[in-house]
């Protein structure tokens, strides 16, 4: 799969390491040991976090495969293999009629988790950008790197510093949503269908004609000139609607892209 990580995203993720290691080096040799072994606890709890929900998945959720639903595997196998993704993948659709999709695991098979309401409001190109997405996290380690970095941010640590990790935590996570934004639209090759999913997503579902997107559109837009909205932003897994739009777009008309299309 080629390297097309959004630029600063592995620079964030040095620095949060920095921060971290940072805040351990002034703390307490005791503190220390305290907070290594608080970090080891971390990454257990999240393996067994992980394989207690993939197994309350298997009860709750349906396997897609080419017997249970074989148009939807066909279009994850399809997405996998525009995306040259080698991790071995599972996917499961989620009784559950809100819009949503996530990805898990620490070791494979990986998950993917595609919510039932997907299937009612995205056409077929805006549910491979959401494959794609996922994808993306899964081949860029950053399922992995969120347990890893999930547990340091929580080192016991300062009020000011416990902040900076959180906040440096963050910034990576928006970072990671960048590059899987850019997996996405490697996946369904348009990005206005690209641009579409997330309207839909941001709106619930709302907007689906031309108008009604365009007028959502505009709205997201005007998002990213309130300060509250930026705020909330900076403590934000994800960043703001408009925010991605606009990378997606630039991401689309630059020439690293274009050559991605012709491989």
């Amino acid at each position: 799969m080629p390297n097309y990580r959004y630029p600063n995203e592995q620079l964030i993720l040095a620095l949060t390491v920095i921060l971290v290691l940072a805040v351990i080096a002034f703390t307490s040799l005791a503190t220390l040991c305290g907070s290594l072994l608080f970090v080891a606890f971390m990454l257990a709890t999240a393996y067994f976090m992980n394989q207690a929900h993939h197994h309350a998945l298997v009860r709750g959720a349906q396997l897609v495969t080419a017997q249970t639903q074989p148009q939807l595997a066909a279009l994850v196998q399809e997405t996998a293999a525009r995306l040259k993704l080698t991790d071995d993948v599972q996917t499961y659709v989620a009784a559950d009629r809100r819009l949503n999709a996530y990805t898990f695991g620490l070791s494979n098979p990986k998950v993917i988790v595609l919510y039932g309401g997907l299937f009612q409001i995205f056409d077929k190109d805006e549910l491979q950008f959401i494959i794609g997405h996922e994808m993306g996290h899964i081949h860029f380690g950053h399922t992995r790197l969120n347990s890893l970095l999930g547990g340091m941010a929580g080192i016991p640590s300062p009020f000011g510093a416990a902040v900076i990790l959180y906040v440096a935590f963050r910034w990576w996570n928006r970072a990671c949503e960048y590059t899987a934004d850019r997996a996405g639209l490697v996946a369904c090759g348009r990005v206005e269908k690209a641009i579409s999913a997330l309207v839909k997503l941001a709106t619930g579902g709302q907007a689906r004609s031309a108008y009604t997107q365009q007028a959502a559109l505009e709205h997201l837009e005007r998002q990213d000139e309130d300060l509250t909205q930026l705020f909330a932003e900076a403590l934000s897994t994800h960043p703001l609607i408009a925010n991605r739009i606009e990378e997606l777009r630039k991401f689309a008309a630059s020439a690293e892209y274009q050559n991605l299309k012709a491989l």
